[in-house]
């Protein structure tokens, strides 16, 4: 397994749709390793293929608290196909580093995906988990947290990003 770079805002390559997978073989299971790894050592609780640069419609997510035995899930060619009740849940992403805002989600959605050994299954999700769902399935259609925000907390955001990217002064 190997660590891979998390892509951040404004990378163009997070604005790609992930293509979807043809067949689960060692690759893809490879990729959905790397990216667990990955994930873990961030840490965060998911993680969308395309946030690694691979154009690819494949998300991994663990919601398991600190303490708790990890419930990594593999989701390859997701949909969503149900959506219901809505909520304001604090979102953060391992591609806007140290942001946080509020994002209005559904708040249980069904979900219809691949699993890492590319068995179809349908899971109903609530809560968080329905948020990360919701949050790793935008990645892969291209639409990042900015898009869900109010425009004052899109400014809010692009300012923190930019004061993080200029070069510190030496006096």
């Amino acid at each position: 397994m190997a660590l891979l770079t998390i892509l951040t805002y404004p990378d163009p390559r997070l604005r790609e749709v992930g293509l979807p997978v043809a067949i689960v073989d060692n690759s893809i299971r490879s990729i959905v390793d790397d990216m667990a790894e990955t994930m873990y050592s961030a840490p965060g609780i998911g993680l969308a293929a395309t946030q690694v640069g691979i154009p690819l419609r494949i998300f991994v997510v663990d919601i398991a608290a600190e303490g708790e035995q990890s419930d990594l899930r593999v989701f390859i060619n997701p949909q969503i196909v149900e959506r219901r009740g809505k909520h304001m849940w604090r979102e953060g992403c391992l591609s806007f580093p140290d942001v946080a805002e509020e994002v209005k989600r559904a708040q249980s959605v069904r979900v219809k995906a691949l699993d890492r050994d590319g068995r179809a299954f349908e899971l109903d999700a609530q809560d968080l988990l329905a948020v990360a769902i919701q949050h790793e399935t935008d990645h892969l259609d291209g639409v990042l947290m900015i898009d869900q925000v109010s425009p004052f907390a899109r400014r809010r955001i692009g300012r923190k990003l930019a004061t993080r990217a200029r070069p510190a002064l030496s006096g």
